[in-house]
């Protein structure tokens, strides 16, 4: 398959931004904030944080889950998203996913809206207030032993047996058209950036900062902003000592399952096989990833908090667990210095009884 060029990606981000705003108005742009006492704070010359906790669903993962299941049935149906929430056909059948609670709760949300069933499989790790937001959408929850990547594994082998559909947000298969829109909907985030800060007048970023989990949403911020950041225009992706799934792809020459239990307090996070779509991308793009230890996950939430920022999880901040970190060792070989204009994305919004 031929790689898109940046301005196809954008245009495809700009028409899933177009059908998911149609849906409800919580899925206007989230508010990019410009943080400078916390700028102050690190030594560099502006943070810029993009607050997806505002978003539909409270986290970035509405834009994907929810764009990709309404698509997915869309092709089923033969028709478009207009065209099926239009129609709302009968006897639609359930949208399946793994999660470890964002992704499943969109693509919960996306069969709300269609009126299809879904089913949503969650390995026991995942909070029960992330199950049972789930659960309010109307999606059965089908947990599984082991870690996240047995969910991946339950899930599709459900689908494989005629369960339902499948709208993943990794896969090994670089051509998976459901995994490209879950990219395309994460997309959006990049095509408002834009947007906003030319609006806003300020430059444009040197740095961007954000998580990696399975690389999905790196992997859309990489293809929508390499060629538009200021230099060095370097991304820097960020991840959990613990599953440094990303890092282990990188440094195999191709995706790989890592071991353990992947346990880590950023539980959104706790991936132990990347995106072969996502990882694609990312060699394209030329990216860097960092490892951040717990103490620096914890820590990350109250540093951005205290610095006038969004009120998140060691998910959320994980980027800026990565800035941090590479700040402490006084920019690494990322050439952070008082001059640099960081982008980093906040991920999702603090949850209460999480």
């Amino acid at each position: 398959m031929a790689s898109p060029t940046n301005s196809d990606f954008l245009r495809r981000a700009e028409a899933a931004a177009a059908d998911l705003l149609r849906l409800s108005p919580e899925y206007a742009p989230t508010p990019l904030l410009d943080l400078g006492t916390l700028a102050a704070r690190l030594g560099v010359g502006q943070v810029l944080v993009k607050n997806e906790g505002q978003r539909m669903l409270g986290s970035f993962k509405s834009l994907g889950g929810t764009y990709a299941g309404l698509r997915a049935l869309a092709r089923l149906s033969g028709t478009d998203i207009s065209g099926l929430l239009g129609a709302r056909p009968a006897n639609l059948p359930a949208l399946l996913c793994a999660s470890d609670g964002n992704h499943g709760l969109a693509v919960a949300a996306a069969a709300k809206f269609a009126g299809a069933p879904a089913r949503i499989s969650l390995h026991k790790g995942v909070p029960a207030v992330r199950a049972n937001r789930i659960e309010k959408q109307g999606a059965e929850i089908a947990w599984v032993q082991g870690t996240y990547d047995d969910a991946v594994d339950a899930a599709a082998a459900a689908a494989h047996a005629g369960a339902g559909i499948l709208v993943a947000d990794t896969t090994d298969d670089p051509s998976d058209p459901v995994v490209g829109d879950v990219m395309t909907g994460y997309g959006v985030i990049a095509a408002e950036v834009r947007r906003q800060i030319e609006a806003a007048d300020h430059q444009r970023p040197t740095h961007l900062f954000v998580q990696a989990g399975v690389g999905g949403l790196a992997a859309a911020m990489a293809e929508g902003l390499k060629d538009w950041l200021a230099p060095p225009a370097t991304i820097v992706l960020v991840e959990p000592e613990t599953c440094a799934c990303v890092t282990a792809a990188f440094a195999r020459g191709g995706v790989v399952r890592i071991e353990g239990d992947l346990h880590t307090a950023a539980e959104m996070l706790s991936c132990g096989e990347a995106s072969a779509p996502a990882m694609d991308i990312l060699r394209r793009q030329g990216v860097d990833v960092v490892t951040v230890s717990e103490a620096d996950l914890l820590e990350a939430p109250r540093r951005l908090r205290d610095g006038q920022g969004p009120a998140t999880t060691p998910s959320g901040a994980a980027g800026f667990a990565g800035l941090c970190r590479v700040l402490s060792d006084n920019g690494g070989r990322f050439g952070l210095g008082n001059n640099s204009r960081v982008l980093v994305v906040i991920t999702e919004r603090e949850l209460e009884g999480d």
